[in-house]
């Protein structure tokens, strides 16, 4: 099966969309400039899917380069019959490959070899072929003592080598195994020290069947046993499996049975288990891994996408107890206004002095929204700034943020060149504050692996998980689309086409030029050459340009067909100078007809439609907006039964965090969540959502409480 029919089956697809996705990807073309301009040859194939058909469609290219590599390879060694060619191109995994490879693999000097090099291949042989009466008789022609065969024990047991690792390279014995052990097969955990208190202790004593292990549970106790709290092993069924090889290597009349029975078991136990064992616990972290990856990347696509908060002067507060709290006030484009610090939470407790400190700078920058990190003494912050709301005269509210990855970005190099005069506490607060005018632009500045909507992150493969999540940042940035004339260094990056080095030479034109004017001027950047501008063109907005169009998603390839489709459907004069165009898809009429007289694919003109008649829309408007407080709830103030209004912080295999406006976010178990069945929380909630939830369990000592979604 050929590349293009295995990803047409597997994406259900038409072969024209494998076929022309292929020629777009091959040519260099990045996956938002696919999905956004492309679509009359892709068929409409959204960010997601093309990001799935790349990694997959690599993933194949790969598979098809290593089945060339061991083809080589084994015809080098003058082994290679047209039987096992085939066999190994319709191979459809690597492990497939490798099982097939493994026979004629270079290997160490193993037991085999080292009988093999003794002479004793014939031995095996006629062990094999079961039909010699007195094997140990005939051992005894095999005694050498120079090659170190001195007696006839050793010559049996150098056979029975041969053959046991004759078994364990057979492709079809160890796909039967490995297929059956997954089925059938448990994962066993114990504790290293039952004593000890660790947060795996549900895995001390612990069995659960392979085939149905959910992802949450394989990458907990793969962290048990790396941090050595639990001893982990598979339970294969070792009956049924030795009654198959028995089956499969045994004649009904054979002479040499209890040598064979041996061989196998020693073949099974030595070779072929801890090999099966290692392949089916690599598949199910690989595959736990993926689930991980995919629930992380909804999960930053959502926080990405959050409403921003415009037009608001904002003060972020990072919150401390010790050093306290660092204040920063910013303006309604994200600069800073000042900064300070405050004692508001123990041990200082200096709640006057930091309420007067405060209220200062609201009444001096007119700030009517407080932006308050979720770390360490958020909770005490938080009910400082509710009393302190109430003394002021005035409409002003707060909103708790979650400061995920603050400390990584108020550190870096990056926070350094734009605050150098301040402190890392500072930095942080700026951060806290700008998450709540623009989320996406504030957190592409952070590695996204540290943005904290994840679960079980750091035991991932840090590459593959860093190349996933950059996909889904790509993705959220250009389909918001980036002013060019404001955006930071760190928001270009992900621009398509742009590199780290495009991105700082747009920053360093725009000092030195000023504000560019059109798309046109985008190209004088550089090392920005025509490729890198036909990929991101379409994505960078210039919204007080010489032209209008230069302000919206249209790509200046199609340009001329947004001004032939304006002129077509009767715009007058004066309204192209207004440039009000909500009621263009009320003129145009039938769309097919109106694509056929533009030459241009209905797709595209539907695009150009949208965004003539909304210019300056952006996406995340749809998205619902953070819920402001000014009055704080005490986790000793939730009872049972009560309803409240909470945001979803994050979703996870068996549930989602959600804020309720205390300290600690509660838990919503998937059980709770709805009335049907469902496989997965992201079924109904996603990161960023307000939804009513009723409490259900507070565990006060504990911090802990459970919530449900299913209302009565």
């Amino acid at each position: 099966m050929d590349i293009i029919q295995i990803l047409q089956e597997e994406l259900k697809i038409k072969k024209s969309q494998v076929e022309n996705t292929i020629k777009l990807i091959d040519e260099g073309n990045t996956i938002p400039f696919i999905a956004r301009y492309r679509k009359e040859l892709t068929g409409g194939l959204n960010d997601e899917v093309l990001r799935q058909f790349g990694e997959r469609y690599t993933y194949l290219l790969n598979l098809e380069a290593r089945k060339e590599q061991v083809k080589k390879s084994i015809d080098e060694q003058g082994k290679l019959t047209d039987a096992l060619a085939l066999a190994i191109e319709m191979a459809m995994t690597a492990t497939e490959v490798e099982d097939l490879y493994l026979p004629y693999r270079p290997k160490k000097r193993t037991r085999a070899i080292i009988a093999k090099e003794r002479g004793l291949e014939p031995l095996a042989v006629l062990m094999m072929a079961q039909v010699e009466n007195d094997i140990e008789k005939v051992a005894q022609d095999f005694i050498n003592e120079e090659k170190g065969v001195t007696d006839v024990k050793i010559a049996i047991q150098g056979a029975q080598d041969i053959l046991a690792e004759e078994i364990s390279d057979n492709a079809d014995f160890r796909g039967f195994i490995r297929k059956l052990t997954y089925n059938k097969g448990l994962i066993v955990t114990k504790a290293k020290d039952e004593q000890a208190e660790t947060v795996f202790d549900m895995y001390y004593d612990y069995s659960e069947k392979l085939s149905s292990m959910p992802g949450h549970r394989i990458l907990a106790i793969n962290r048990g046993e790396n941090e050595k709290a639990i001893s982990v092993k598979v339970e294969a069924p070792v009956e049924e499996i030795m009654g198959y090889l028995e089956k499969k290597v045994i004649k009904k009349e054979s002479t040499t049975k209890d040598y064979l029975i041996t061989m196998l078991e020693d073949s099974y136990k030595r070779l072929i288990a801890p090999a099966i064992e290692r392949d089916i616990r690599n598949e199910l972290s690989q595959k736990a891994e993926d689930g991980a990856i995919e629930v992380f990347k909804k999960n930053l696509y959502q926080l990405l996408m959050q409403a921003p908060i415009k037009g608001h002067t904002v003060m972020g507060i990072d919150p401390a107890y010790r050093t306290g709290c660092k204040i920063a006030v910013i303006d309604e484009t994200g600069k800073k206004l000042d900064n300070t610090v405050v004692y508001p939470t123990p041990p200082q407790n200096k709640t006057e002095e930091a309420s007067k400190t405060l209220r200062h700078l609201i009444e001096k920058y007119g700030v009517d929204l407080l932006s308050i990190g979720n770390g360490t003494a958020s909770r005490e912050t938080e009910k400082f700034a509710a009393d302190m709301i109430k003394e002021i005269n005035k409409p002003l509210h707060y909103v708790i943020v979650n400061e995920a990855g603050a400390s990584v970005y108020s550190a870096s190099k990056l926070a350094t060149e734009e605050f150098p005069n301040d402190d890392v506490g500072v930095r942080s607060a700026v951060s806290i504050a700008r998450r709540l005018q623009d989320p996406l632009a504030e957190l592409v500045k952070i590695e996204p692996k540290a943005i904290g909507v994840g679960q079980y992150q750091h035991d991932m493969n840090q590459k593959r998980l860093e190349e996933s999540l950059g996909g889904v940042v790509e993705s959220a940035v250009n389909e918001v689309g980036v002013d060019i004339n404001t955006a930071s260094s760190s928001l270009l990056q992900y621009v398509a086409g742009i590199k780290k080095s495009v991105s700082q030479n747009i920053i360093a034109y725009r000092e030195e030029v000023g504000a560019f004017k059109s798309r046109a001027e985008i190209k004088k950047v550089k090392g920005l050459g025509p490729k890198v501008f036909e990929q991101c063109a379409g994505f960078l907005r210039i919204m007080e340009g010489d032209n209008f169009l230069d302000a919206t998603s249209v790509h200046p390839e199609s340009y001329k067909v947004a001004t032939a489709l304006l002129k077509e459907v009767g715009y007058t004069k004066t309204e192209l100078e207004n440039r009000d165009f909500k009621d263009l898809h009320n003129r145009v009429g039938n769309l097919e007809d109106l694509a056929s007289k533009l030459e241009v694919g209905v797709p595209t003109l539907e695009d150009i439609i949208k965004a003539l008649e909304k210019p300056g829309r952006d996406p995340r408007e749809d998205m619902p907006k953070p819920i402001l407080h000014s009055e704080v709830l005490d986790l000793k103030d939730l009872k049972v039964g009560m309803r409240l209004k909470g945001t979803v912080r994050n979703v996870i295999d068996f549930g989602a965090f959600v804020d309720i406006g205390v300290h600690q976010d509660g838990l919503v178990h998937i059980s709770q969540m709805s009335n049907k069945f469902i496989k997965h929380p992201l079924e109904v909630v996603k990161v960023g959502d307000i939804v009513d939830v009723e409490v259900i369990s507070v565990d006060v000592a504990r911090s802990k409480i459970g919530l449900t979604m299913k209302l009565k």
